[in-house]
């Protein structure tokens, strides 16, 4: 159905687009600062917002994490969110750009239940880049054909497939906190 290879062509050179559980999401590796900072200028976003990471597996988001920094008895409430649609503030390793964590000293991560961006995950053997398929303040899309008519030519792939219909997008909690952030 999908050209996974295709998929982790573009992975490697740029933008790609997929569908999330509400709307479809821009990513891009987010080793790269080269494809953070062009995400930042596709996007119009400011850089100090940070982005969040998608995940199939939290073994994906350890490259990211500072695991020794949660806390034993927080283990719970960060992994009982998962897989699901939620997304965490977790405590982010020093290595992690500022381009990716923005002006916070957390990292938002989510390991996503749906399965279209589930599998990408897998395929790519990484956690990927989220934001909404917008540009700065403009309405999120919602289609495959939405993304590609918006952003035709800048995105390295696009994933043909569905937004799995939520009605918003996911909540952001600090679960070391309990601070609901949205």
């Amino acid at each position: 159905m999908h050209d996974w290879q295709a998929a982790r062509e573009a992975f490697a050179t740029g933008l790609i687009a997929y569908p999330t559980e509400a709307v479809f999401g821009l990513g891009c590796d987010p080793r790269e600062d080269v494809f953070l900072q062009q995400l930042l200028d596709l996007k119009q976003r400011p850089q100090e917002k940070g982005f969040i990471l998608l995940a199939a597996d939290y073994s994906q988001l350890l490259p990211f994490v500072d695991d020794n920094a949660i806390p034993q008895d927080k283990r719970f409430s960060v992994f009982s969110h998962w897989p699901g649609p939620v997304t965490l503030l977790l405590p982010a390793r020093q290595s992690v750009s500022p381009l990716l964590r923005g002006q916070f000293d957390t990292i938002a991560c989510r390991v996503t239940a749906y399965e279209p961006a589930r599998e990408l995950c897998r395929q790519l053997n990484s956690a990927i880049v989220s934001t909404s398929a917008n540009r700065h303040q403009q309405p999120s899309l919602t289609s495959f054909e939405a993304v590609k008519t918006e952003f035709n030519d800048e995105l390295a792939w696009v994933m043909d497939d569905a937004v799995a219909g939520a009605s918003s997008p996911s909540t952001i909690i600090n679960p070391l906190t309990g601070q609901v952030v949205r």
